[in-house]
């Protein structure tokens, strides 16, 4: 059987070595090499390229994982990114889908759960732990706020923060009533009914 090559980039030890340990325990994978930074990695790969996936963390000591990602692409375009992150944040997920990851994964995942994902990555899936999952489909579900104008960006903002329609208006120059009539445009795009909502979701 013909092994899948992979390299594991994640900068705490410990948690290198298990993961190495887990891949190497599937006779479809071969961990050969293991890297506790990014700039390390991306060295390895102007060299070695017959690399098929990658595991990498997002918060490295260095440069982050999404850029180690796009570096790396840059010396092997074939090579298959999966994330694997504490972070669930939105951001972090999307930025790391831009660069070409094509999986994301927490930390939380059990042995066979990675073993798992790193098979459908290699059969051509995009394995996904099924709270990031929920993520990006709830974006795809909500209005984005890139919908809004400029002004109602400018509001969206300012009402994140906590401010009232007086100093809003105060700081843009403009009545109370236009900052209202901006405000029911915006609740009624992002499909809000509160202020209180607009800080939980965009504060």
């Amino acid at each position: 059987m013909e092994t899948t090559n992979v390299i594991v980039i994640e900068d705490h030890e410990n948690i290198l070595n298990s993961f190495i340990e887990i891949i190497n325990s599937s006779p479809k994978f071969k961990v050969i090499n293991g890297f506790t930074s990014g700039e390390e990695a991306i060295k390895f790969t102007k060299k070695q390229s017959n690399i098929d996936i990658m595991l990498v963390d997002i918060q490295l000591g260095g440069i982050n994982g999404i850029q180690t990602i796009k570096e790396i692409k840059k010396n092997i375009p074939n090579v298959l990114p999966v994330i694997i992150s504490v972070h669930e944040n939105s951001k972090y997920v999307f930025d790391a889908l831009c660069a070409g990851a094509i999986g994301y994964l927490t930390k939380n995942i059990s042995p066979k759960e990675l073993i798992n994902a790193l098979e459908q990555t290699q059969k051509g899936g995009a394995p996904m732990s099924s709270n990031i999952a929920r993520k990006v489909v709830e974006s795809f579900q909500s209005p984005n706020e890139k919908e809004l104008s400029e002004r109602e960006n400018q509001i969206l903002n300012l009402l994140a923060k906590g401010k009232s329609y007086a100093s809003i208006a105060d700081e843009l120059y403009v009545s109370i009533n236009t900052i209202k009539t901006h405000t029911r445009n915006i609740y009624e795009k992002l499909q809000v009914n509160s202020k209180k909502e607009i800080i939980e979701k965009y504060g």
